[in-house]
Order: structure tokens, then C-alpha cells, then sequence
């Protein structure tokens, strides 16, 4: 699941080399998605209206009702 969330935050930022994803056990059945981005492409990996990383938790809720983990993300700036 990281892959996938990496290769597709790479293709929309100006600074793919500066991606990172990492998944934090919160709880039994609650994960957290860290993805750690350079500070100029922040807002593009959020997109306008929170578009962009709307799209990621759409999928990430795909996983959940596959394998019922909830999932947050969180982005950070390097």
C-alpha cells in the first residue's frame, strides 16, 4: 500500500526524489499513512479543495472494506 501511495504522490509533485511514505500502527485496525513531501510541493500534493489527497483516502477507504483497516493520513513538509 505504501508503493502505490508513493508512485502516485511522485507523479504529481515538482520533487518526486523528496517523497517518503510510512505507516504507523495506531491501533489493532487503525493505521496511519505519514507522507512526507518537500515544503513547495505541499500544496500540490493536497490540491485545491484538498482534491488531490481526497483521491488517496478514496483509495485508501478501498483498502479498509477489503481488509477492514481505517486509515489517516498525514502530510508533512521536509
Amino acid at each position: 500500500m505504501t508503493d502505490f501511495v508513493a508512485t502516485y504522490a511522485k507523479m504529481i509533485v515538482n520533487h518526486p526524489e523528496d517523497i517518503s511514505v510510512s505507516m504507523n500502527e495506531l491501533d489493532q485496525n487503525f493505521f496511519e499513512v505519514v507522507i512526507t513531501a518537500n515544503n513547495s510541493d505541499i500544496g500540490k500534493l493536497i490540491g485545491k479543495n484538498g482534491n488531490m489527497i481526497n483521491a488517496i483516502k478514496t483509495i485508501l477507504n478501498g483498502c479498509k472494506a477489503k481488509d477492514n483497516i481505517s486509515y489517516k493520513i498525514q502530510v508533512l513538509a521536509k
